[in-house]
């Protein structure tokens, strides 16, 4: 099985490569690992060195509560981040990290593996939510490195718990620890005969309620950029309801409901941004909108915005009344979290299973999913919205505190 695991990979990477000749993203993927073993030479060794590995920018929100609080316990640490999708190293720079070092992951060879924790030594590593790489796992765990999944989230229907998943299975026996999000994922770690697991819930709570104290930090110190003070001018006062990350089909579904309250208003930050998405978004709002970028040029009081960037919109929940979350069609649902934090009652569409957050929100009644134009304007016109403000606020600090935990069984 590892033969044939090994050569799957090299597979893997010769189909990246087939792919980068009219793939733009597979081409970012395959320049950051071309001649990686060079770049190594500009990260200093002298200190301890932690090494997170995150699938892409969301896995890196939900590692970035544990990075501060390793910080926060051992200040003279080095953490390194590395990340398999070009979608995190173009953007981690967004995020107000504490990280030291980034690099993408190298394909998961024996060799690469072998060559890459030789020459960085982690004293611990963490793997992010999904992401399990067989010969990384194996070299460290070779080693005698200490390695840990944290806000992992596991179901029944991955190959760890098929009858074809012995090999897969042995690589999890390597972990020292599984930090997971639900009791469910610990049952099915226990059936297949892991015993360290712990519930601990969702480090992205920790991270977004960082986020939303930072925020209002600059915001009643007087620092707030010019970016938000113009979008404060848009809004004149109002509270909006936002549409974030959404797709085709959300933009779609709220298009009825936006041309019937005039008085609205909205703001869209649409999951592609490229300019054609941007160039029919405002197509479709038939000379409604503004584009964030340009905001401050605009004369004419429009009713809708666009974020055309990205960055923007976590803290553009403030602004916020509603959020509407896009993916709940595609089963892909984007961050829920963002909005909560900020007492904003959140619908999406109805797939949505694979997202403990959505369950337990919607067991609540402090999120709701809709799937049509009717169920949608017939949920916005019932929500009592300052009475579910800080029922929603309440839950999502009652969750905090999974990353200070980690740190803690991390060390016994």
């Amino acid at each position: 099985m590892n033969v044939l695991y090994n050569f799957s990979i090299y597979l893997y990477g010769f189909a990246i490569y087939c792919a980068s000749l009219f793939n733009p993203k597979a081409k970012l993927w395959l320049a950051g690992r071309r001649n990686w073993k060079n770049s190594l030479s500009k990260f200093d060794k002298n200190n301890e060195l932690i090494w997170f590995h995150c699938a892409s920018l969301g896995e890196f929100d939900q590692g970035l509560p544990v990075m501060r609080e390793i910080k926060r316990v051992n200040p003279k640490c080095s953490i390194l981040v590395t990340f398999f999708s070009p979608s995190g190293m173009l953007h981690y720079s967004k995020r107000n990290h504490c990280a030291d070092y980034f690099h993408y992951l190298p394909l998961d060879t024996a060799q690469n593996a072998k060559y890459f924790i030789d020459y960085f030594s982690p004293s611990k590593i963490y793997f992010v939510k999904y992401e399990f790489w067989v010969n990384f796992i194996n070299v460290a765990a070779n080693k005698g490195i200490p390695i840990y999944s944290i806000s992992a989230n596991f179901r029944s229907n991955q190959h760890f718990f098929k009858w074809y998943g012995s090999f897969f299975r042995k690589m999890l026996n390597q972990f020292d620890y599984f930090f997971v999000q639900t009791d469910e994922s610990k049952s099915l770690l226990n059936s297949i005969g892991l015993q360290n697991v712990e519930v601990i819930g969702d480090t992205r709570i920790d991270q977004v309620i960082n986020t939303k104290n930072e925020f209002i930090q600059t915001i009643e110190s007087g620092e707030i950029d010019d970016a938000f003070v113009h979008l404060n001018s848009f809004l004149n006062g109002q509270k909006a309801i936002i549409l974030g990350s959404s797709w085709p089909v959300e933009e779609k579904i709220i298009l009825p409901f936006l041309l019937n309250s005039p008085n609205t208003k909205f703001i869209f930050a649409p999951h592609d941004i490229s300019e054609k998405h941007i160039s029919y978004l405002q197509k479709l709002l038939i000379g409604k909108s503004v584009r964030f970028t340009q905001l401050m040029h605009e004369k004419e009081n429009k009713q809708c915005l666009i974020l055309d960037t990205i960055g923007h919109l976590t803290k553009a929940y403030y602004f916020g009344e509603l959020a509407i979350v896009g993916g709940g069609f595609t089963g892909k649902l984007h961050n829920i979290l963002e909005p909560a934090v900020f007492g904003l009652p959140v619908l999406f569409g109805p797939h949505h299973q694979r997202f403990p957050e959505a369950s337990l929100f919607l067991e609540n009644n402090i999120a709701f999913q809709f799937r049509n134009e009717l169920e949608l304007q017939e949920i916005i016109t019932k929500i009592q919205f300052e009475d579910n403000r800080s029922k929603i606020e309440r839950m999502v600090h009652s969750l905090a505190g999974a990353s200070a935990r980690i740190i803690e069984l991390a060390k016994s």
